[in-house]
């Protein structure tokens, strides 16, 4: 079969998604957002399980989460299947991450055509975002969540978001944001004193996920992925080599992605493996483990 066969495939295939997933928003429409109901649960959308953490701690009893791209699913490569895109017709909100995520910048435009009541909040505004590293990433590194400096931002622009679709209920939220801003507080203080303490410099992640949390805290992350594919062998062998002159012991990886190649560079150094997760929805328990493991890798 020729590639422009292929491509009408294609082509075909995501129109026939498109029009499914318009039929099934078409038959859920009766409760979007701009019809809830005065005290009724606002329903909010989120791209990625940190977000939806954020969400319920601000929101509370008043909100119901639709998760878009689901634990252990990459948001740089997920398609959401049509009920789920369907469910977002009940939506009276949608906290986008905003800082480039592919999911969004595939998506994000189709989700607010089935809703268009819908409240498009950006978390990244006022976020101080990196320029990508790689050709992966046209303008910003996308992972802003995963230093809680940055999770304060995402959850005030939640917050306020919130507020703008339900009113009655803003100093619910304002005073659920402020408890949750204090534990972030904390863990931004206990980050610092744990990676300051470590004399940790640099870590080496398979997936460029940590470059904001490298930023904010003081140390550098070295990619083993190079461009969004797996590394050349050259680059390997570079990896190994650098690994062995800094004296780095533990290659990070994550459930979302492969653990061969840093199994393969762990091997050569006699190292080891460890899992980190930038996308756990527990942001407060899964940040303090992704700290100590960094903190820890750092020692002798």
């Amino acid at each position: 079969m020729g590639s422009q066969d292929n491509n009408n495939i294609v082509r075909l295939s995501l129109a026939a998604t498109i029009f499914t997933v318009f039929l099934l928003a078409a038959a859920t429409a009766g409760c979007t957002g701009t019809d809830r109901q005065d005290g009724g649960e606002v329903v909010v959308a989120v791209t990625i399980p940190p977000e939806q953490e954020f969400v319920e701690r601000v929101g509370g009893d008043h909100v119901r989460v639709i998760l878009l791209v689901p634990p252990g699913a990459d948001p740089h490569t997920y398609e959401p299947p049509p009920g789920t895109l369907a469910d977002v017709a009940e939506a009276d909100m949608y906290a986008v991450v905003g800082s480039g995520i592919e999911f969004e910048l595939a998506w994000r435009e189709k989700i607010a055509a089935l809703n268009p009541g819908m409240l498009v909040v950006d978390c990244s505004r006022g976020v101080d975002l990196i320029a990508a590293g790689d050709a992966e990433h046209a303008g910003a590194d996308p992972h802003i969540w995963t230093s809680p400096k940055n999770a304060k931002v995402m959850v005030e622009n939640i917050r306020e978001g919130l507020i703008a679709v339900d009113p009655e209920n803003a100093e619910d939220y304002r005073r659920n944001t402020d408890a949750y801003l204090g534990e972030l507080d904390a863990l931004d203080t206990e980050i610092t004193g744990a990676l300051a303490a470590s004399g940790v410099k640099k870590v080496m992640v398979y997936h460029s996920s940590w470059a904001y949390l490298a930023r904010d805290y003081g140390f550098a992350e070295v990619p083993i992925e190079s461009e969004g594919k797996e590394p050349s062998p050259q680059r390997l062998e570079h990896l190994i080599k650098q690994a062995k002159v800094e004296k780095i012991r533990v290659i990070f990886a994550s459930p979302e992605h492969s653990t061969r190649s840093a199994e393969v560079i762990a091997d050569a150094i006699g190292g080891t493996v460890v899992t980190v997760s930038p996308l756990a929805k527990d942001y407060l328990a899964n940040m303090r483990y992704v700290a100590r493991a960094f903190a820890e890798s750092g020692r002798p």
